[in-house]
C-alpha cells in the first residue's frame, strides 16, 4: 500500500505516466480517473494496475417484450488480473433467473449457473500520454440457456470490441464511445435446432465528478441484430438512452448503476414503433467491484 501511495504521488506530478492506483482509490484521488465503470453499459479504456486483482460481481435486469411476461437477470462473477499495463485477462462465471409467461398461464420460473467467458483486453492507446484512449475487448463465452427465451440451450459466442475515451476537462468530465460485434451459434433444445445470430452496437456516454469519487451522467447506445454470423440478414434495431451513475465505496471498492429505456427501433416483419423481439423494453446494470 505504502508503494501504491508513493507511486500515486508520482502520478500527480507528472500526468504523462501509467495508472498507479486501483480503480477505487484512484476515482478518489483529485485530479485522477479510472474510466472503466463511470459509464453504464458503455465502458472506459481502463485495466486497473499490475498486481492488484479485482473481483467484479456484474447483474443485468431486461424487462419487457412482445408478448406475455419476460423478466430476466443476467449476472457475471469475474476475476480481473492485470498482467502488464496495457494488459488484462478476466475469467468469470454467469448466472441467469427468468420468469417468462405467456398471456392467461402461469409465469415459468428458472435459473442457475449458466455458463462462462474469458474476457481479454489489450490497450492500443493511453489517455494520459495522448489524447485519447483505446482498448480491444475480446469475449469467448459459453451459455447454457437461450438469453432472448430463457429456454435450454448450448450457445457459445465471442464480443469484439473497441472501447475510446477522452478527458473533455481532465480530472472533470470524460467521454466514451464504445463500437461491438457480436456473433453466436446456438443449439436450442435436443440440438436439432440450430440459431446463427450477430450483432452490432455502437455507445456513447459522459460522466461528470460531482465530488471525491462520485460520478453522474447518462449514455445512448444504438443497436442491430441480425440473422447469420456476419450481420447477413437484418432482424431489428434498438436506441436506448439512460443515466448512469458511479461511486466509491471505499479505497477499494466502487460501485455503478444504470437503467436503459428502448425510445426507438424495429423487428423486421413485426408492427411497432420498438424492437421488442430482439431486444428488451428496460435493460438495468449494477456493478460492484473489490480490489485486494
Amino acid at each position: 500500500m505504502l508503494a501504491a501511495l508513493t507511486a500515486g504521488t508520482v502520478r500527480l506530478a507528472s500526468p504523462a505516466v501509467a495508472q498507479a492506483l486501483p480503480t477505487a482509490a484512484e476515482n478518489l484521488t483529485p485530479g485522477d480517473i479510472d474510466s472503466e465503470h463511470l459509464f453504464g453499459f458503455t465502458e472506459g479504456s481502463d485495466l486497473g494496475v499490475p498486481g492488484e486483482v479485482e473481483l467484479e460481481w456484474e447483474t443485468t435486469g431486461r424487462v419487457g417484450k412482445r408478448l406475455g411476461r419476460f423478466v430476466a437477470l443476467d449476472t457475471g462473477l469475474a476475476l480481473k488480473v492485470p498482467l502488464a499495463n496495457d494488459f488484462r485477462l478476466a475469467p468469470g462465471v454467469t448466472f441467469n433467473a427468468y420468469e417468462i409467461g405467456a398471456p392467461g398461464l402461469p409465469a415459468r420460473l428458472d435459473g442457475g449457473v449458466n455458463g462462462g467467458f474469458l474476457e481479454t483486453r489489450l490497450r492500443l492507446l493511453d489517455r494520459r500520454t495522448g489524447q485519447f484512449g483505446l482498448t480491444l475487448n475480446i469475449v469467448p463465452a459459453y451459455s447454457s440457456v437461450d438469453a432472448g427465451s430463457g429456454a435450454a440451450a448450448r450457445s457459445f459466442g465471442t464480443e469484439v470490441g473497441l472501447l475510446a475515451d477522452h478527458e473533455v476537462i481532465p480530472g472533470k468530465l470524460v467521454a466514451a464511445l464504445n463500437t461491438n460485434f457480436s456473433f453466436a451459434a446456438t443449439s436450442l433444445g435436443n440440438g436439432d435446432e440450430r440459431v446463427r445470430g450477430s450483432g452490432f452496437e455502437v455507445a456513447g456516454a459522459l460522466a461528470c465528478r460531482l465530488g471525491a469519487g462520485v460520478f453522474v451522467g447518462g449514455e445512448a447506445r444504438y443497436a442491430r441484430t441480425y440473422d447469420g454470423l456476419t450481420l447477413d440478414r437484418f432482424a431489428g434495431h434498438a436506441v436506448y438512452l439512460g443515466p448512469t451513475v458511479y461511486t466509491t465505496l471505499s479505497p477499494h471498492a466502487w460501485a455503478s448503476f444504470t437503467w436503459s429505456f428502448q425510445v426507438a427501433g424495429r423487428a423486421e416483419g413485426e408492427p411497432g414503433p420498438l424492437d421488442l423481439t430482439g431486444f428488451d423494453r428496460h435493460q438495468m446494470r449494477l456493478r460492484v467491484g473489490y480490489s485486494f
